[in-house]
């Protein structure tokens, strides 16, 4: 595998218990905007693909001069139409190439882009979703992939008086982005983008409205090029040579949209976009790009790399086009189960006869988003490494040495827009960003095995008695332990005595309920109640931070429209607790027949 860089960090221990961590490696100096990227690598490599997307049995590639050239044209003809950095482009269609050459352009001459869910346009009962964020933004022109597959959302009066720009399939009154493509006005795209400097608004990045509406992070080009020089300091094969993905993250996503795309571009590397995704009726069209296309790095959500690791089991010459040039596998969103980690290993080896670096991180939208990462090699799932370069890391331990993390440093967003209340409450006195989350460290003895991630302590609460629940850490055990009953479950109990559960059932969990199983807004039938009751029955002597008592099992799937459920596929357990409230008393009662006890 390729050289990677060994972790080091250091300690101030400060008399009122807080723990500042940093990292012994001095920053790398960053670009001052994406542009520079580009305009880098069309000058030093103007034939290397850099984006790709399907188009038939082959692939549409787009060289880095041919970007280039586009990005000017479309940049001009926003500079034409009056653009600037107060005119945000509301973009409603998933990852695609002409997303990103739009994208790009904006940024070149320092318009905003606003990337959303396309779940957002693309389901009516969203919209309540699509309409705060558009109110919020403000934007002067909505982007979309296809004129026909969004038509219905594009045709909101909440459009109206703006201009509609497609890729393709224009409807009545809408542009088509070839339009966009003319003759550059070379002199008036290099006087905007020598106004664009590390201050400048690249995007504004929604939030995934977990606990609240989702808010526009404000991200910076000094942000995402921070972050793209300390990813580069942790991992150094990102500059010996041109990375190579084949990814589905999605670009509204900070994750796929600012680590993942910068980093292609950040160092000269080649983004095959991948328009499959890790659920059943789409991972079919991932194994077929992987088939095709292979990458060095691999980046995925743990459900991803479990299906990829199946369809590899059967495939060996998937497995061998997939591992012979990676130099890392790279997991998000949740913990690598150690099964799959180990198969994955262990395929490694039998292709290359070594393992590539295998590794995760921690950040936010609004850190940009990398602030810690594992880049030396581990064998142990769930780690999220050590401070990057150019990071401060706050620790505030509890009792039990569980650290609320807070994190300063030049990857991180200035602000909410146009909600200074929220963006004064995200910080501390000293400019530390409060994120929520909490960590451990891997040993208390040594730094350098870095930490752990320990839940968001937002969701935590205490039972009557006083006790704390960890409300996400318990979550993540019982997802485990409760296996295909559950599609997914909202951890209950605040102010009450027990823990409760409130379950959103799988199809596995629907057959076994039957017909007619439904009362109510809940569901129950023997089967059911047996299968709950063994479950509640693994945690029987547990203590009662960590004892489930009672289980009920939902009806309804949670509501994209209401908030139940935000872009991410993340619960807004508030909302559905506030939505839900008669179910919740419900679980409480002591004789309704719909609740499982202990």
């Amino acid at each position: 595998m390729s050289k990677y860089r060994a972790h080091s960090v250091t300690r101030e221990d400060r008399p009122d218990g807080t723990i500042i961590l940093r990292s012994g490696y001095e920053m790398t100096e960053s670009a001052t905007k994406t542009g520079d990227w580009l305009d880098r690598w069309a000058g030093e490599t103007p034939e290397a693909v850099f984006l790709a997307e399907r188009d038939g049995e082959g692939w549409r590639e787009v060289t880095y001069a041919q970007a280039r050239d586009s990005v000017r044209r479309i940049a001009s003809s926003l500079l034409a139409r009056g653009m600037n950095a107060d005119t945000p482009i509301l973009i409603i269609s998933g990852n695609g190439v002409d997303h990103a050459l739009l994208t790009l352009a904006a940024q070149y001459v320092g318009v905003p882009t606003v990337p959303l869910a396309e779940q957002y346009a693309l389901i009516p009962g969203a919209w309540p979703q699509l309409e705060h964020c558009a109110q919020l933004v403000k934007p002067a022109m909505v982007f979309a992939d296809d004129g026909a597959r969004f038509a219905t959302a594009l045709a909101h009066d909440l459009f109206d008086g703006m201009e509609r720009v497609v890729a393709r399939n224009p409807q009545a009154g809408e542009t088509e982005l070839t339009a966009l493509l003319g003759d550059c006005d070379d002199a008036a795209v290099d006087k905007a983008a020598a106004e664009v400097g590390p201050d400048s608004v690249a995007k504004y990045l929604m939030t995934s409205g977990s606990t609240s509406h989702p808010k526009a992070v404000i991200t910076t080009q000094r942000m995402m090029c921070a972050n793209q020089a300390q990813l580069a300091d942790a991992l150094p094969f990102l500059r010996d040579r041109a990375p190579r993905i084949v990814d589905w993250l999605p670009w509204n996503h900070v994750f796929g949209g600012s680590h993942n795309f910068n980093m292609m571009l950040a160092n000269g590397g080649t983004l095959y976009i991948d328009a499959g995704k890790p659920i059943p009726a789409k991972i079919a069209e991932t194994i077929e790009n992987n088939r095709m296309k292979n990458g060095t790095l691999a980046f995925n959500v743990p459900v991803g790399f479990s299906m990829i690791r199946n369809a590899m089991k059967a495939d060996p010459e998937l497995r061998k086009s997939y591992f012979e040039d990676l130099d890392m596998l790279f997991y998000a969103g949740a913990s690598l189960p150690q099964d799959v980690w180990d198969d994955l290993e262990d395929m490694a080896r039998e292709v290359r006869g070594v393992v590539p670096l295998m590794n995760s991180s921690w950040g936010l939208t609004e850190t940009g988003p990398a602030c810690l990462i594992q880049h030396e090699p581990t064998h142990m799932s769930g780690i999220i490494g050590v401070p990057m370069t150019g990071v401060e890391v706050k620790l505030i331990p509890d009792e039990d040495m569980r650290c609320e993390i807070r994190v300063r440093g030049p990857n991180i967003m200035p602000g909410y827009l146009h909600d200074p209340e929220k963006t004064a409450e995200a910080f501390d006195e000293e400019g530390f960003f409060r994120t929520g989350d909490a960590v451990k460290f891997v040993d208390d003895n040594d730094l350098n095995k870095g930490m752990r991630f320990d839940g968001r302590i937002s969701e935590d609460f205490k039972l009557l008695t006083g006790t704390w629940v960890r409300a996400a850490t318990l979550r993540l055990e019982l997802l485990q332990e409760y296996g295909n009953l559950v599609q997914d479950m909202v951890i209950c109990g605040a102010d009450k005595s027990q823990v409760g559960l409130m379950i959103f059932p799988s199809a596995e969990a629907l057959a076994l309920a039957g017909e007619g199983a439904e009362k109510d807004g809940a569901l129950m039938s023997d089967a059911l109640r047996a299968a709950l009751a063994e479950k509640l029955a693994l945690r029987a002597d547990h203590g009662s931070a960590a004892r489930v008592n009672r289980v009920m099992v939902l009806a309804e799937p949670p509501s994209l429209g209401d908030g139940e459920i935000t872009a991410k596929g993340n619960l807004n357990y508030r909302k559905v607790l506030a939505r839900r409230a008669s179910l919740l008393d419900r679980l409480y009662s002591d004789d309704d027949p719909a609740v499982v006890c202990l």
